[in-house]
């Protein structure tokens, strides 16, 4: 047995300077298309999509699909 011994001790060595700049971008994407994707949600008063965009992390793809195919803001007056 091995008593006193942290499992989490050797964690941030597995991960590298690669693994954790590669979860950084990853968050500033998603971030960015979540940002986008909810304003215009908001803006086109689309209250299911606001909230599914709000609260399901897709790491941007569904924020994509959102912008890209259902908010269709040109024949909306303003």
């Amino acid at each position: 047995m091995m008593y006193g011994y942290n499992m989490m001790a050797g964690w941030p060595s597995m991960w590298g300077t690669w693994g954790w700049g590669m979860i950084s971008l990853l968050a500033i994407w998603s971030l960015a298309w979540k940002g986008v994707a909810l304003w215009r949600a908001a803006r086109n008063e689309h209250l299911p999509w606001f909230i599914a965009l709000l609260i399901i992390n897709t790491a941007g793809i569904l924020e994509i699909i959102y912008i890209l195919v259902f908010s269709d803001t040109k024949g909306k007056k303003r």
